[in-house]
């Protein structure tokens, strides 16, 4: 059991790990234009970042 207890104890760990770099990344602004479906969906696409950028803070 308390190998069991170990092993959880780390994909927890590794989990948590991940969800925070995930977090940040989300948070990006250079890194959103590769990680957004949304571009797809509002028909930006043949925009440039900026434009497209400008778009979606109005």
């Amino acid at each position: 059991m308390p190998r069991l207890e170990k092993l959880l104890i780390k994909i927890i760990a590794v989990q948590l790990v991940c969800l925070i770099i995930v977090q940040i990344l989300i948070q990006q602004e250079a890194v959103s234009p590769y990680l957004s479906k949304v571009v797809q969906y509002e028909g930006v696409n043949k925009m440039t970042v900026t434009e497209w950028l400008e778009t979606f803070k109005q």
